[in-house]
């Protein structure tokens, strides 16, 4: 249950709105190829101006050098939302001083204003109280709807509460309330599929998962980190040395959850190699199942024997297809799933088309997920190459719920508070 106040609890009838959204979309030559974020801040766009509210929307987007950074500047952002509201939205040059004022003072009941965006000042990220008074000036009330920056303590989440009315928007109840549920009561069983690059990312998120899951599979880089701590000869692959230990002492922990219950922690047998990361590039699998030992206790006393080894000029660039069919099993058995990270290096295109030579694991993964094997699961998906790899294959409706927020999803995931949502009015 979300505990605080949302756009529905406060009278908006006749105010000056100031709305933070997370508009940081991709952008190619100026152009938004994806406008999902977009999308999923409609409603509560919707609901503030059935109220006739003069609207004011903030956002960050990308990482500006200044002002100057046009590559950076929001108004593509302004020029898509006014085609999708079909109404026209005005532009502020910048986010406070003069512009912002001049354009907030001529809004009118119904109307529409983007401001430029806030990371132009470098106040912003610093949670600057000046700043964020400035920001607050412009309005009567203020309404939280990014959810891939509350996890920050930032001008525009943290410090603008202390200076107007703070209330949660639609979009921000929901994922609060979609993520909170999966994690303290999911229809059961409960799969929790894990990967991207580093462990160090994650390792709240990890140790929840062993505590309340009942099968966590890894893959995508952070997995090679695993087969290090077991022993597992990874070649010239991305891992974290500084993280083996980490990877050892979660081990040991899944070891230990799985002598007292049904508990699956699942590291990769098999997997993709290649000796550079390009499409056109010889790959060949590789079976270090003979590695993979299934109590951390036993090492370094595993075996040696294997049937494949990385060589040291080569890349483990995706799961192999023994990997890939075991996390689908899972699939089949699980009613709750949540998925951040991607299996491999799906950013790679393929030869004919846009499913690369190291996505057939994620790939493996989607079809299981949408119950292309007959059964289909909840699925909660997050993560920012998870969610943008689902949105370049158009399937971000075929999940339950893909979330807005990368950082933000997982440090819910992992119990901990958000300072953009602690900082709102309670219930």
């Amino acid at each position: 249950m979300f505990t605080k106040q949302t756009v529905r609890d406060i009278d908006l009838h006749g105010k000056t709105v100031l709305l933070r959204a997370d508009y940081n979309v991709p952008l190619e030559d100026g152009k938004i190829t994806d406008d999902y974020r977009i999308q999923q801040s409609l409603p509560t766009i919707h609901y503030l101006l059935e109220q006739g509210v003069r609207l004011i929307v903030c956002s960050h987007l990308g990482r500006p050098t200044g002002p100057g950074d046009t590559e950076n500047s929001l108004f593509p952002v302004a020029k898509r939302l006014q085609q999708i509201l079909d109404r026209p939205v005005a532009f502020a040059t910048d986010c406070i001083g003069e512009p912002a004022r001049k354009a907030a003072s001529t809004l009118k009941h119904g109307e529409v204003l983007l401001l430029e965006n806030l990371r132009f000042h470098p106040e912003e990220e610093a949670n600057d109280p000046e700043f964020a008074k400035q920001l607050a000036d412009l309005a009567d009330v203020f309404v939280q709807d990014g959810f891939g920056v509350v996890h920050r303590a930032h001008a525009s989440t943290e410090a603008v509460t202390h200076y107007l009315p703070s209330v949660a928007g639609l979009l921000l109840e929901k994922e609060v309330d979609t993520i909170t549920k999966v994690m303290e009561a999911p229809e059961r069983p409960l799969m929790a599929i894990v990967g991207g690059a580093k462990i160090a990312e994650k390792i709240d998120v990890l140790h929840k998962f062993i505590e309340i899951a009942d099968f966590i599979a890894v893959g995508g880089a952070m997995a090679n980190t695993f087969l290090a701590a077991q022993g597992v000869a990874v070649g010239d692959s991305l891992y974290d040395k500084a993280d083996v230990p980490v990877a050892r002492d979660l081990l040991r922990r899944a070891a230990a959850e799985a002598r007292k219950r049904p508990f699956v922690f699942a590291v990769p047998h098999d997997a993709v190699v290649a000796e550079k990361i390009d499409k056109t590039a010889p790959t060949r699998i590789v079976d270090f199942s003979a590695h993979v030992i299934a109590d951390i206790e036993s090492y370094p006393k595993r075996a040696t024997a294997a049937s494949g080894k990385v060589h040291a000029h080569e890349h483990i660039l995706d799961i192999g297809p023994f990997s890939g069919s075991f996390i689908a099993g899972g699939v089949q058995l699980a009613n709750t799933v949540i998925w951040n990270g991607t299996m491999g290096v799906t950013e790679t295109a393929g030869l004919q088309g846009p499913i690369g030579p190291y996505a057939h694991g994620t790939e493996l993964v989607i079809e299981a997920l949408l119950g292309e094997f007959g059964h289909k699961p909840f699925t909660v998906v997050g993560g920012g190459d998870t969610v943008g790899y689902v949105e370049a294959r158009k399937l971000v409706k075929a999940f339950g719920h893909v979330s807005t927020g990368g950082g933000a999803s997982l440090e819910l995931m992992g119990g901990r508070k958000l300072p953009g949502v602690e900082a709102l009015r309670n219930t």
